[in-house]
């Protein structure tokens, strides 16, 4: 018997590769005669980077640039020394990891440490550039992204608009006189989530709240991205306000399509093709992924439902261990069985610690059903 472990990182708890490690050695508790890859995944969000690194021999380059409230930081990304591309993830300046949840301010976070990165591996060659849209802190549409590559915003006055995204509401025209030119560097959004910019299943709707907004920040940060598209639509003569991904990392698909031609791409896919899943799903008889929550979202493009898509379309066996499950009836669908490992009895913060314990312990409980 040969099994696939392609699980993706539980958000907060351990990265991709400690929980497909945790896995495999549940199953090896249990099962003789059985061989074990492991092919740890991502759909864009964290470890996006570190996993096609992994897989294509990568180095990593680091670069002074700031984070979502302005503080001046160390950054690093990915170098493929094949292609000239560099892979990058926003929430490496832009991410919740990056700001204490008592320090944020929705209404000022921006993504000007992106746009930084962005021109960092651009003027050291970069014939690619990959940017993983996931986890981010922000709401900002790539506001900020945009400023730090040359952009100028201006109100009706004439005056700048530099400090805060909800002052987009009064901006009035952009310049782009000075935009750094980042040719011949092709840029490529990868997204874990397919929400438009705008509306009730745009970023601010469906996300906001998450990043710490209350009901009223809401409503400003609505306007906001909805003056900017505005401006965008009319001045660049491009709008993608409705595209799938536009709203994934607060607007900064939106930004990066409208700002830096980006193409916009599954971040799943794009990690995919770097580590060459087909092909192991395709040698393996079961295949075993999961992440921290697996929920109505995960059906929207998240990694442990893509890769229950592949399996299911060669005809594999998946099944899923995860943290919690919300018990989805979509779910059962695709997934053979969900093993949720997370205890009732326990607190967060004790789950947390017990992590590599209880995926093991779900693998276990799992493998007996293979026997």
């Amino acid at each position: 018997m040969r099994i696939l472990v392609a699980p993706d990182k539980y958000k907060g708890v351990q990265g991709a590769r400690e929980v497909a490690e945790s896995i495999a050695r549940g199953l090896g508790d249990v099962l003789t005669n059985v061989e074990i890859d492991l092919a740890p995944v991502a759909d864009g969000g964290e470890g996006t980077a570190e996993i096609i690194c992994d897989a294509l021999d990568g180095t990593w380059r680091e670069c002074e640039a700031h984070d979502t409230m302005g503080k001046a930081i160390m950054a690093r990304y990915v170098w493929l020394a094949m292609g000239d591309t560099a892979v990058m993830e926003m929430s490496e300046v832009a991410g919740l990891k990056r700001v204490a949840p008592s320090k944020r301010e929705i209404e000022r976070a921006t993504t000007f440490g992106v746009g930084e990165m962005i021109r960092h591996a651009a003027s050291a060659g970069a014939r690619k550039i990959i940017v993983g849209l996931g986890g981010s802190v922000t709401n900002d549409g790539g506001f900020g992204m945009a400023r730090s590559l040359g952009f100028r915003f201006v109100d009706e006055a004439g005056a700048e608009i530099k400090a805060a995204p909800v002052d987009l509401r009064v901006l009035a025209h952009m310049d782009s006189t000075n935009v750094a030119k980042l040719a011949p560097a092709r840029i490529i959004a990868a997204a874990d989530v397919r929400n438009p910019l705008l509306g009730p299943n745009g970023a601010t709707r469906v996300f906001g709240s998450q990043k710490g907004a209350s009901d009223a920040q809401l409503e400003i940060l609505e306007a906001a991205l909805t003056r900017l598209a505005e401006v965008v639509t009319h001045e660049l003569q491009v709008d993608y306000r409705n595209e799938a991904g536009a709203g994934a990392a607060g607007g900064l698909g939106f930004g990066l399509m409208s700002f830096c031609g980006a193409r916009m791409r599954s971040g799943f896919e794009v990690v995919a093709e770097a580590i060459d899943l087909e092909s192991k799903i395709k040698r393996a008889d079961i295949v075993i992924t999961g992440e921290g929550s697996l929920d109505r979202q995960t059906l929207e493009g998240k990694a442990p439902a893509e890769v229950a898509l592949i399996a299911r379309r060669y005809g594999k066996r998946v099944y899923a261990i995860v943290g919690r499950s919300d018990g989805d009836a979509r779910l059962a669908e695709i997934f053979d069985g969900v093993y949720a490992v997370a205890q009732p009895d326990l607190s967060d913060e004790e789950n947390i610690g017990r992590a590599p314990e209880l995926l093991r312990d779900g693998a276990r409980q799992l493998a007996k059903t293979l026997l």
